[in-house]
């Protein structure tokens, strides 16, 4: 039986506020245009990475008037916001210029032996190769890889708006899929994976052979519907990288670290800041540090977190009155208008569940993960990065919805049906 609180029902319609306001944002940017008076606040409200962090500081105010200071801060220092901070700090060292020449070497050297058109085999490979890549330095320094390079690349030059959103509806949900072969890369996965003793091999076996083919067929269908403008744009000339190679190799050792450290913000904070004192030292091998847009992000996250935190009593009843199949699109559908891992965080709270209950559940949250900004984690990340290639700079949350569902459907039978 639900019985919420004053707070709970307070944070639930806040919370679904926040996701409206998510949908409106194209709208407030456009006031921004046609009312230059007041473009200040009209921009902040058009941010997606500001509705969260705005409608959660709303709520610790109702708590703090309706329950006192006490009441307030107890709540916040109960939530746990080691996501946001790792990925700003996974963000901003994925990033910088050591790293994505790196990566784009090697998409570059790998693209040159695909027996297709060099353009065309890059665009493939930033569609499937990274995010099968965030299996192993995780799903946002995946997503921030493949957005700064499909922005430096592609976006760079005069493509069609369909163009746009097929690629980013494509990249979303094979990041949020992309990260399935290991336990500890997708959120969703982590929130479970320990307490479930789900280990390499049984994420392998179970989600991640059908995640890449998924992934597989999900980049080859976008490549080859637009096959003649991908052809007729074509790509930069090959990265040389004038940067040292022990350069390189201290950037991915921070990266590496950071990744092993991931659950432990004391170690991972620590670590970053030895980076920024390095970047500092080598300010002639680096672009400027993403860190507004890094921020951004985790202010949406932590935001998502204040509030999805005052979710439970509504979220739960829902998915426990599912069987496997039911759960599976549940957990999809559900995913789009909350984080896939506070839903799979829900269901390792629950004892006694089945395996094919657990499976379908994870496997739901991951499907949905791309559907909209607020879906997966890494979300925001790529939607801070690519944004200002799109016009008035904000990419459509109905857009984004309508270019994601193709490739959900292709993930959808490759879970259920293979």
């Amino acid at each position: 039986m639900m019985n919420p609180t004053s707070v709970q029902l307070i944070a639930a319609v806040l919370f679904a506020l926040a996701v409206i306001h998510t949908f409106s944002t194209k709208y407030f940017e456009h006031l921004a245009h046609i009312q230059p008076q007041h473009a200040g606040i009209w921009h902040l409200l058009g941010e997606v990475e500001v509705v969260f962090g705005f409608w959660a500081m709303v709520l610790i105010l109702f708590i703090f008037v309706a329950s006192g200071q006490h009441a307030a801060i107890t709540y916040l220092e109960s939530r746990d916001f080691t996501e946001p901070m790792f990925v700003f700090v996974i963000m901003v060292i994925a990033g910088t210029r050591p790293i994505l020449d790196f990566a784009a070497s090697t998409v570059q050297r790998v693209a040159v032996v695909l027996p297709i058109n060099t353009g065309m085999a890059m665009y493939f490979l930033l569609l499937a190769f990274v995010p099968l890549l965030g299996s192993f330095i995780t799903e946002p320094a995946a997503m921030t890889l493949a957005a700064l390079m499909l922005r430096d690349t592609l976006f760079s030059k005069e493509i069609s708006t369909k163009l746009k959103y097929a690629t980013v509806g494509v990249l979303f949900v094979n990041i949020s899929i992309g990260g399935t072969l290991t336990p500890f890369a997708a959120p969703p996965v982590l929130m479970v994976a320990a307490k479930w003793d789900w280990d390499i091999w049984f994420m392998m076996t179970t989600f991640g052979w059908k995640a890449a083919l998924a992934v597989a067929v999900n980049s080859c269908a976008v490549t080859w519907l637009f096959r003649h403008e991908l052809g007729h744009v074509g790509q930069k000339d090959a990265v040389v990288s004038k940067t040292p190679l022990l350069v390189v190799l201290v950037h991915l050792v921070f990266l590496t670290l950071v990744v092993l450290f991931a659950h432990h913000p004391v170690a991972f904070m620590g670590l970053f800041l030895f980076f920024l004192g390095f970047t500092t030292a080598y300010q002639q091998y680096q672009n400027p540090l993403i860190l507004r847009e890094a921020l951004l992000v985790a202010f949406f996250l932590a935001g998502l977190v204040v509030l999805g935190g005052q979710q439970q009593w509504w979220l739960q009843p829902i998915l426990m009155d599912m069987d496997d199949t039911a759960v599976y699109f549940g957990a999809t559908l559900l995913t789009a208008i909350t984080d896939n891992a506070a839903l799979t965080y829900l269901g390792s709270l629950v004892e006694g569940l089945s395996e094919e209950f657990k499976v379908a559940l994870v496997a739901g949250a991951v499907t949905g993960g791309g559907l909209t900004v607020i879906a997966n984690a890494p979300n925001p990340a790529g939607f801070a990065i690519l944004r200002g290639k799109f016009d008035e700079q904000s990419i459509h949350p109905l857009g984004l919805l309508i270019a994601a569902i193709p490739p959900t459907v292709v993930t959808i039978i490759a879970f259920r049906v293979l």
